[in-house]
């Protein structure tokens, strides 16, 4: 019985000096303190994070979705670094731990190699930032305003509000097409007329009705041109800038109000027609 209890069996210590009143005082005092180190990397932590995030809101010409991303970030990493803490609170040598944690990285990245081409695209897409929350995009066929912006996918509602999911690396690897980025947009038109009608009248009514509209700007200046002379008709191409929030209401819009200016004007708008000729045997 003596020896087991003078038995090295830890740190070279024996049973009985561990349980001394001085040793169990000592490891209570690093429970205690370890606690108190968490406790306190992750009240930090969330308040760094906090903090972070709130920045991007206070300020409209900075982008949220990247202080989201930055405010996540800065949490794992001072939490990462009170469980170190911890680990040298109980003795462990942390540069043996983080080698481990090396290695185990590696494995699972090899492991998760498409899970985190999502992840590296994520982060080239936050942070050089070619589409943000609210714009409406056209990526990979698919169009859409964007609704949220993660590590892993970015989602889309479409026209018709449906929700459209396209994983990271599909929308780095692919074209964008934003149609927020600029304040303004050309819309552009092709308006045939018959050959007999006007030409001079005709392009007067187009260029009179058109920049009656408030929403037409005048510069930069609209091109009015007669652009091909087709079987049947003359078209005209038609190309006037006008704000982007207005653009597809605008060029809807246009299209009914030159046929109607048109037909009060007197130029014919040619269509094609057939002529049916009876047989004389029917």
């Amino acid at each position: 019985m003596n020896e087991l209890l003078t038995k090295e069996i830890w740190d070279g210590k024996s049973i009985i000096d561990l349980l001394t009143l001085e040793f169990l005082a000592s490891i209570i005092g690093n429970v205690l303190s370890a606690v108190a180190i968490l406790l306190v990397g992750m009240l930090v932590a969330r308040w760094a994070k906090r903090r972070i995030v709130q920045l991007g809101k206070d300020n409209r010409h900075l982008d949220e979705t990247l202080f989201n991303f930055l405010g996540n970030i800065t949490k794992y990493v001072i939490t990462g670094f009170a469980f170190l803490f911890v680990l040298n609170t109980f003795g462990v040598q942390t540069t043996s731990f983080v080698a481990v944690i090396g290695a185990a990285g590696l494995a699972i990245g090899l492991a998760l190699q498409g899970t985190l081409s999502n992840v590296a695209a994520g982060v080239m897409i936050i942070f050089f930032r070619p589409i943000k929350l609210g714009d409406f995009v056209e990526v990979n066929d698919k169009s859409g305003t964007v609704m949220a912006i993660t590590l892993n996918f970015i989602e889309l509602a479409s026209v018709d509000n449906v929700q459209v999911i396209i994983p990271n690396a599909q929308v780095w690897g692919n074209t964008i097409t934003n149609y927020s980025v600029y304040g303004t947009r050309r819309a552009e038109w092709i308006f045939g007329v018959g050959y007999g009608a006007n030409l001079g009248k005709a392009e007067k009514i187009i260029r009179d009705t058109i920049m009656s509209d408030p929403r037409s700007h005048a510069e930069p200046e609209p091109f009015i041109q007669v652009n091909a002379l087709n079987d049947s008709s003359v078209d005209f191409l038609v190309r006037v800038w006008c704000d982007r929030t207005a653009y597809f209401a605008y060029q809807a819009d246009m299209k009914r109000q030159i046929k109607e200016a048109f037909d009060k004007g007197g130029i014919d708008i040619p269509f094609p027609t057939r002529t049916f000729i009876q047989s004389p045997n029917a």
